[in-house]
């Protein structure tokens, strides 16, 4: 296990591999574990970070650094921390949330953001999500998939208190209202069969440097439902020249109809 300090708190991280940095963020259920996969995927050539946010994994559980904000202050100290610059996020769910607050807040430092089942407002949220019982969301997630039992050993660590903060910070701002016009090429995928965040319906005036691609038979988790399809996106995303749109990915069969 590898470990920092960061404003006197520990904060865990994993890292795999070599060249430019993605760093993977991960949800309200569970912790780095279920990157495993596409991290071992990136490290061909990229060098692949996945953080513990605070009040997950064994990351630090305090509660007065649980707002959208300050983790986002933690993403930021732990790229100062590792002497990493301009970096590709990978973002999912809470991950999403603090991938967009972090652009907002550094907005040079981003590269590209993919954002994974990202709500777009707090009626996204499923209200299971709004009140959150760690072990009931844990059971109902390792149900879906034969591989997320395994990936989510760490759910119960989860403070449900960071789980609410970081709602309360999504319900509080429009959070996507001020990324769109950054210019940070975006790629945002969702499950259509996803229990907790619903996913928006196709929307034709996104600018040049965002995309949605709709999944379909898959759930709150890509990257676990559908491995090879999730890790073939999140290669063809990151291996986009710098600055290039994912407007230029090219299409997939398996997603043709469900792009915006």
């Amino acid at each position: 296990m590898s470990a920092i300090i960061i404003d006197g708190a520990m904060a865990h991280y994993e890292a795999l591999g070599r060249g430019r940095p993605v760093v993977f963020l991960h949800g309200w259920v569970g912790s780095w574990r279920y990157w495993i996969n596409p991290m071992q995927v990136a490290s061909t050539s990229f060098r692949a970070y996945a953080l513990d946010l605070f009040g997950f994994g064994d990351t630090a559980h305090e509660v007065s650094k649980y707002s959208l904000e300050s983790q986002a202050g933690l993403v930021n100290s732990f790229l100062e921390e590792m002497g990493i610059g301009k970096v590709a996020l990978v973002g999912h769910g809470l991950g999403a949330l603090v991938a967009f607050t972090f652009l907002k807040q550094y907005p040079k430092n981003v590269d590209r953001v993919m954002a994974i089942n990202f709500p777009l407002n707090y009626e996204a949220v499923n209200a299971r999500l709004r009140v959150p019982n760690m072990q009931d969301l844990t059971d109902l997630m390792s149900s879906r998939s034969p591989d997320a039992a395994a990936a989510l050993l760490d759910a119960p660590k989860s403070d449900p208190q960071a789980v609410s903060a970081s709602l309360a910070g999504l319900q509080a701002s429009d959070l996507f209202a001020s990324i769109r016009n950054l210019l940070t090429p975006c790629l945002f995928v969702y499950g259509e069969s996803d229990p907790l965040i619903a996913p928006p319906q196709p929307d034709r005036s996104l600018p040049m440097h965002m995309r949605q691609i709709n999944l379909e038979n898959i759930g709150h988790f890509p990257m676990l439902d559908n491995p090879n399809q999730f890790n073939r996106l999140l290669t063809d995303f990151l291996t986009l020249p710098s600055g290039a749109s994912p407007a230029e990915l090219q299409m997939k069969e398996e997603w043709k109809r469900r792009v915006r």
